[in-house]
Parts: C-alpha cells; structure tokens; sequence
C-alpha cells in the first residue's frame, strides 16, 4: 500500500512539470507542446539537483511500464477511418514503415559507432 501511495505522489509531482509547461505555453507563443516545455523543465530540474531522482523514479517508472496502455484507445480508433485501407491510405502506412525502418538504422548506426568509440578508448 505505501509503494502505491508512493507512486501517486510521484506522478502527482510529475504533474507539477507538466502544469508549468502548460503556463509557459500560456504565457509565450512558442510552437513546442506544453508537454515537452514540462518535460524540459524537469530535465533541468534534475541536471542542476533541484530535483533528486528519488522524488520520480518509482513514478516514472510505473508510468513507462503502462506506456503501450496509453496507445490502445489510439490504436482502437484508428479501425473507425477505413480510409487508411484505401490506396492513399496504404501510401502513407508504406511511408510511416519505410521511414520507421530508416530510424532504427540510423540509431543502430550511431549506437554501434559511439560503442565502438567507448572501446577504443578504454
């Protein structure tokens, strides 16, 4: 029961970052979502130790191991558009494959370079 009760805090606080990414959007027309704004600001919270790893792990981690439930409504909705099973429709799916596959390459590439280079310099 105190995990749980641990974990709620957490990602209440979590909260906190997004609230203010959301003030901040509020306030500048900046083209970023407040989202991102929130996630920014925790970053910088824990790079500069105002905000200690202990205060977001357990949350943080709850909220990456129930990540795919988050993605279930989206992917249900999608059935609604049966445009997407058109010719259009199949275009941009081979285009969402074919650029998805480049992005693993690509992050394979840099992965196994940067390794490389840890190697080398051990």
């Amino acid at each position: 029961m105190k995990k749980i009760l641990i974990i709620i805090i957490q990602i209440l606080f979590l909260h906190i970052f997004l609230f203010m990414g959301y003030g901040v959007k509020h306030v500048l027309p900046i083209p970023i979502p407040a989202s991102m704004i929130g996630l920014i600001f925790l970053f910088l919270g824990l790079k500069f130790k105002m905000v200690k790893l202990e205060w977001v792990e357990q949350g943080g981690n709850w909220l990456l191991a129930e990540l795919l439930l988050f993605f279930i409504p989206s992917a249900v909705g999608i059935v609604n558009y049966h445009e997407i099973f058109s010719i259009q429709g199949g275009e941009t799916v081979l285009l969402i494959a074919f650029s998805t596959v480049i992005v693993i390459g690509v992050t394979a590439y840099v992965a196994e370079k940067i390794l490389n280079r840890k190697r080398s310099n051990a």
